[in-house]
């Protein structure tokens, strides 16, 4: 007689089933010789890398193992092109394409950013899980700034004078003339702008930064020569500025006039620097040396 004794406790079930093990209850079945894994539990020493990206199903395995070198380096660790050419044998072309494929996935975001003695520098960030932030999904689209209502008997609020446009709208120009016209109340306080006007002047100040001139002299150009008496619409005085004295476009070659006008800020393939054009790829003086290694310094 088949007696079952209830009272046997029953046995504990892994907590994952057999997520953890993948190899567990495929040894006796390995006919087609797939992987057994020997794991061993990392203390020190270790990243801990998504199956998102290990298991990615459109990065090329240079680019995932070039993610994975990527996030187990310290932060402030170097990751431009000549310094990954010179630690890997795959060269610089391949190791400029596996970045572009890290940069369209989401997990590297590489920005061209102007310095205050106006040298354009490349920030890298390394995403671990690209979406989880709205910095690693990018930039989310802001709400139009509105005017409040106008309050009655209030007499009707001129609009503010049109302001040059720059010829391309980077994210990182017009935030380069956020900052610069955020910064003027430094030089004077009577300078303090509502969100209304510094929407309204940010396309001017990109226009002057797209002409190569440093935040630090826009900055001047804007605050130098104030009239001393109270300024009732400082947003309408910086507009006529900033499309007054708008300076000339720099008396560069026809093609490098149009480069500096009308393309965006690309990352050069060879020396990480920044610089304009249509398409990504090398810089003109990556273009025009000379076969051979690139210098070091």
């Amino acid at each position: 007689m088949d007696i079952r004794n209830t009272s046997v406790p029953r046995h504990a079930q892994p907590r994952n089933g057999k997520e953890n093990h993948p190899s567990r209850g495929t040894r006796g079945n390995n006919r087609s010789g797939g992987v057994i894994h020997d794991n061993s539990r990392h203390t020190s020493r270790f990243t801990v890398i998504g199956n998102h990206l290990a298991q990615h199903a459109e990065l090329s395995l240079l680019a995932i193992g070039l993610a994975v070198h990527i996030q187990s380096l310290p932060g402030g660790a170097l990751i431009d092109i000549r310094t990954l050419t010179a630690r890997f044998p795959e060269g610089k072309t391949r190791i400029a394409a596996a970045l572009r494929e890290l940069e369209a996935h989401g997990y590297l975001r590489r920005t061209c950013e102007r310095t205050s003695s106006g040298r354009v520098i490349t920030r890298t960030v390394s995403c671990n899980q690209p979406g989880r932030s709205g910095a690693a999904a990018g930039p989310a689209p802001k709400p139009k700034a509105r005017r409040p209502p106008r309050r009655e008997g209030e007499p009707p609020r001129r609009a503010l004078p049109a302001v040059p446009q720059p010829a391309y709208r980077a994210p990182d120009l017009l935030r380069s003339a956020v900052e610069v016209l955020c910064g003027l109340r430094s030089g004077d306080p009577r300078l303090l702008l509502s969100v209304t006007d510094v929407e309204h002047l940010t396309p001017g100040v990109a226009a002057w930064l797209e002409r190569d001139l440093p935040p630090s002299a826009v900055h001047h150009a804007l605050t130098s020569g104030l009239p001393s008496e109270p300024l009732q619409r400082p947003a309408a005085l910086l507009a006529h500025r900033l499309a007054a004295q708008l300076p000339p476009v720099p008396p560069f070659s026809t093609l490098a006039a149009r480069d500096v006008v009308r393309h965006p800020l690309r990352t050069c393939d060879t020396c990480d620097r920044a610089f304009r054009a249509a398409e990504p790829g090398l810089c003109r003086d990556c273009l025009t040396e000379p076969p051979g290694p690139h210098p070091s310094g």
